[in-house]
């Protein structure tokens, strides 16, 4: 019988990114980021004219971050730990929405920080990966975290069977997010939340 598997996001659930982001659009771009609520569309400004910077310069942006700034990206206390006793377990999988010239990049990134699993990136929603990943493990039992409501609801329509925890690892960006209305919990923290996914590799029932 294959072993549980866990399926995770990586930035905000195991790397900070948001505040990473932050740093270096203020110190290279002179942008000033307030991503309240989570939603970047409207939260980037321009220290000098106070102007917002409008949405389709927004992704450039992002993309330079991932180009050139993985490095400043730090581990979310608790997550290697947490990894680490899934790990003795269950498989995981690192699902990550960036392009696939990412790939290297991330892999070699969570290296070094001692977190050496599968990789896997993606583009648009996470349902379908998830299920495709779900049945190529055979696993009775998958869970799934990540920071974005909408992964959430697609994993909920296409893997339903897969259990789906909400986490914000990030504390400037959490408290202005609701929880995902299609996960089955939130939790933010890695110290709480490996519990959470160890019960439901047990079988144990929850609220």
């Amino acid at each position: 019988m294959s072993r549980p598997l866990l399926i995770t996001d990586c930035d905000e659930v195991l790397l900070h990114m948001v505040r990473h982001f932050g740093e270096w659009l203020d110190e290279a771009h002179d942008i000033d980021f307030r991503p309240e609520g989570g939603a970047f569309e409207n939260a980037l400004t321009r220290r000098r004219s106070r102007e917002a910077v409008p949405p389709h310069e927004v992704w450039p942006l992002l993309d330079g971050f991932f180009r050139t700034e993985m490095d400043r990206q730090t581990l979310v206390p608790g997550a290697g730990e947490a990894l680490e006793r899934i790990a003795s377990v269950a498989d995981i999988v690192i699902l990550t929405n960036l392009q696939d010239w990412c790939h290297a990049g991330r892999v070699a990134q969570l290296d070094a920080l001692g977190i050496r699993h599968r990789v896997v990136c993606n583009q648009g929603g996470k349902g379908r990966p998830v299920a495709q990943l779900a049945a190529e493990h055979g696993s009775q039992v998958t869970v799934f975290v990540d920071d974005l409501e909408g992964h959430h609801e697609s994993v909920a329509s296409e893997a339903p069977g897969v259990f789906r925890l909400h986490m914000i690892a990030e504390p400037s960006i959490a408290p202005t997010i609701p929880a995902a209305a299609h996960a089955h919990a939130r939790i933010d923290d890695w110290r709480v939340a490996v519990e959470w996914i160890l019960a439901r590799f047990r079988g144990e029932p929850f609220a």
